[in-house]
């Protein structure tokens, strides 16, 4: 590796941006799905900065036992303190710890890089909130499933004490609100979610943006899918739609190219052409006002179907686009990206296909 390092050193030249580390991580038998989600992750600065600053704070405190988050927090560190500007780090604590706690990850078969990231978070986050016990507690009197239907409670929105909002929160939570009008008596009933991340439905040869519009587009409750309405206290059809009523600072997009086809009892992989924009502009938002994305790592997976296959990462870092392959970091065009969209034609040689995108909002402090 000791070569590859040195070309991408010569590669960047006077260009290598001050105090910033490049450094593939090696594979223990399958773990491409964590190395390529752990890029991405690393290169999500505010997230990678708030990490490091509470490990430092940490590391001051009291020795707790073992947990997901510290090991992260310990390999972002490494990475970020090695003398050399380029290098491979072999994340063995990590992907312990890893398949110590969930017996997903244990196995020696193809892993989702989706499943990963989501588990991963929701794992700092009950970490960081059983840190906070008081915090939880306050949260805990009111159950979150207060956002009752009906008039009954004049903010149907269900209004309660603020559950902990930790710093994982901060960067990857936005809010849904699921809106149900009944076609009947008009009254509209607005339910809030939170997400980590958007999990969208894909056509052959269509956008982000036109994944996005179907994600929020109106649909009609009717015969056996009738909505229960308070008001008229029956069963009425009515209609419904997903907005985004608060996008996140960074938001993560999640392809589903995993498709269950009843006929074959198996999974298939689209290899669909979604093209995703290196700036993205959230339009089907409750406010109408566009929020700005730039996009900053792809979590690419590589091969023909969903039981076998490699995960690969493009990263932006400092306005130059790295292409992370386990222990291998390479500089790439940003050109490049978009032959990752995937293929116009059912059969291509081509299996590379963007998987996950991170976009980081633009208006980068409105959300802090």
């Amino acid at each position: 590796m000791g070569a590859a390092g040195s070309k991408l050193e010569k590669a960047l030249g006077d260009q290598f941006p001050e105090g910033e580390r490049y450094f593939g991580l090696e594979n223990f038998g399958n773990t491409c799905y964590c190395n390529s989600v752990l890029q991405a992750l690393y290169f999500c600065v505010p997230f990678r900065e708030q990490l490091l600053e509470y490990y430092s704070n940490y590391k001051n405190g009291a020795d707790a036992e073992e947990n997901l988050l510290i090991c992260l927090a310990d390999l972002f560190t490494q990475i970020s303190s090695q003398k050399k500007k380029t290098g491979v780090i072999a994340p063995k604590r990590f992907v312990q710890r890893l398949k110590k706690q969930n017996e997903l990850f244990r196995s020696y078969m193809h892993q989702d890089a989706h499943e990963f990231l989501n588990f991963l978070l929701n794992e700092l986050v009950d970490i960081l909130e059983k840190e906070a016990p008081t915090a939880k507690n306050e949260a805990e009197t009111s159950p979150p499933e207060k956002v009752a239907n009906g008039p009954k409670n004049p903010q149907a929105n269900g209004v309660q004490k603020e559950p902990l909002v930790t710093w994982v929160h901060k960067n990857f939570q936005g809010i849904l609100t699921n809106e149900t009008r009944c076609l009947r008596c008009e009254t509209v009933t607005a339910r809030d979610e939170t997400f980590f991340d958007l999990s969208l439905d894909i056509e052959q040869n269509s956008s982000i943006t036109s994944c996005l519009k179907n994600f929020s587009s109106t649909e009609t409750l009717n015969a056996e899918d009738k909505f229960f309405c308070d008001k008229c206290c029956s069963l009425q059809e009515a209609q419904k739609r997903m907005k985004i009523k608060k996008p996140p600072h960074i938001l993560v997009i999640h392809l589903k190219r995993f498709k269950y086809i009843e006929q074959l009892g198996r999974y298939k992989k689209l290899s669909y052409r979604v093209v995703f924009p290196l700036e993205l502009k959230l339009s089907n938002t409750v406010e109408d006002a566009d929020s700005e994305y730039s996009l900053f790592a792809v979590v690419v997976h590589v091969g023909s179907g969903p039981n076998h296959g490699h995960y690969v990462s493009l990263v932006k870092s400092h306005n130059h686009w790295l292409f992370f392959d386990d222990e291998n970091v390479e500089i790439i065009d940003e050109s490049a990206v978009q032959t990752f969209f995937g293929s116009a034609q059912e059969y291509s040689s081509n299996t590379d296909h963007g998987y996950i995108l991170f976009y980081e909002s633009l208006g980068a402090n409105k959300n802090s």
